[in-house]
């Protein structure tokens, strides 16, 4: 036998040995249950992971409130949406099904500002002058308006009319007298809408982020120079940074934060420059800091039972750290309410008095 030969034989079997000594070790690690025959691994929900909506895991360390319930709207099911404060504390927003604009004093009086006729409000914001402006849409017929009207729910006006061909969802003002809107047009597949500004003149009509799926909710940073936006049909918070009013600065456009499951609404912007974003169909709200990192959440209670789930919009007060969530149950049970919790910071206040 040459010495090659014998080399090669001493080496296969010490390879086999290794092998063989592998498989050994391997087999004595294994779980006893899983060695014996009948007896499969398998999943099984935990506390993490059972009820309608589980937190993500990523978010499931963040700092949480559990809000409580602050008034109920309705024992009906009833779509709320667009909820902001004006100059004397006042809580309004929007009975989508009833096609209202509601307002809500502090003692916790409830009024109807103004009804609209064809269209459902959804967004609302406050020009400088005073008057409220209302994003209203269609959804089945794809159409939509910004109407604007004054405190009193007097003077309806449409400054956008539908036969612009917008779906108007939510709006922000800026403290030149111009406001961004957002167009709910499209789907994950096909990015119709995008978000808009209109000047001071209210007519002229710009394009700053088109191509977007289903866009939503808007907030504006308190120097107004970082413009955000959700979308709804892609699941993603975008953050811009503004040249001008209508200039997407250099670099200055990115995609904050990919949310997981159903799906981010609107949003408001606290004193701090942090963003907080209503989750529809999660009963919660993430807060954000300037720079799109989550640091917080505001967690509705019976999500865990599939309650309270549709929480469509938020308002934070401009002079305490207040914030106001609206939602419905749909079929669950419980109604439209408005929940209350404490955040970070106090809210902006109106555009009225920036």
């Amino acid at each position: 036998m040459t010495r090659a030969i014998h080399d090669a034989r001493t080496g296969a079997k010490a390879k086999a040995a290794l092998i063989a000594a592998c498989l050994a070790i391997g087999v004595g690690l294994m779980p006893a249950a899983s060695a014996q025959p009948g007896n499969v691994a398998a999943l099984a929900y935990d506390a993490q992971t059972q009820g309608a909506v589980p937190i993500p895991p990523a978010e499931r360390t963040l700092q949480t409130a559990v809000a409580e319930p602050w008034f109920k709207v309705s024992n009906e099911g009833l779509i709320l949406e667009g909820a902001i404060f004006d100059r004397s504390g006042n809580l309004l927003f929007c009975d989508v099904s009833g096609r209202r604009v509601l307002r809500l004093t502090p003692d916790r009086q409830l009024s109807t500002v103004v009804s609209l006729d064809a269209l459902s409000p959804g967004g609302l914001a406050f020009h400088p002058d005073g008057r409220l402006f209302i994003a209203a849409l269609d959804i089945p017929n794809n159409r939509g308006a910004i109407f604007a009207v004054n405190p009193d729910g007097s003077g309806l006006q449409a400054i956008i009319p539908a036969v612009a061909g917008y779906m108007p969802n939510d709006l922000v003002f800026d403290r030149k007298g111009g406001f961004y809107f957002t167009d709910f047009k499209g789907n994950a597949t096909e990015p119709k809408g995008g978000v808009y500004y209109t000047g001071p003149d209210l007519t002229t009509i710009t394009a700053v982020l088109p191509h977007l799926a289903m866009a939503n909710g808007l907030a504006l940073s308190p120097d107004g120079k970082q413009l955000w936006a959700t979308e709804f049909g892609r699941n993603l918070l975008h953050r811009i940074d503004l040249a001008d009013a209508t200039t997407i600065a250099p670099i200055g456009s990115a995609i904050a934060y990919h949310f997981t499951g159903p799906a981010p609404d609107s949003m408001r912007a606290d004193a701090d420059g942090n963003v907080y974003v209503a989750i529809y169909g999660q009963g919660r709200v993430l807060a954000f800091n300037r720079s799109g990192i989550p640091i917080g959440q505001v967690l509705l209670p019976g999500r865990e039972r599939g309650h309270n789930l549709a929480s469509t919009s938020l308002a934070i007060h401009p002079a305490r750290n207040d914030l106001y969530a609206v939602t419905n149950d749909g079929n669950g049970g419980e109604g439209a309410t408005v929940f209350h919790a404490k955040v970070f910071s106090k809210g902006l206040p109106p555009a009225s008095s920036q």
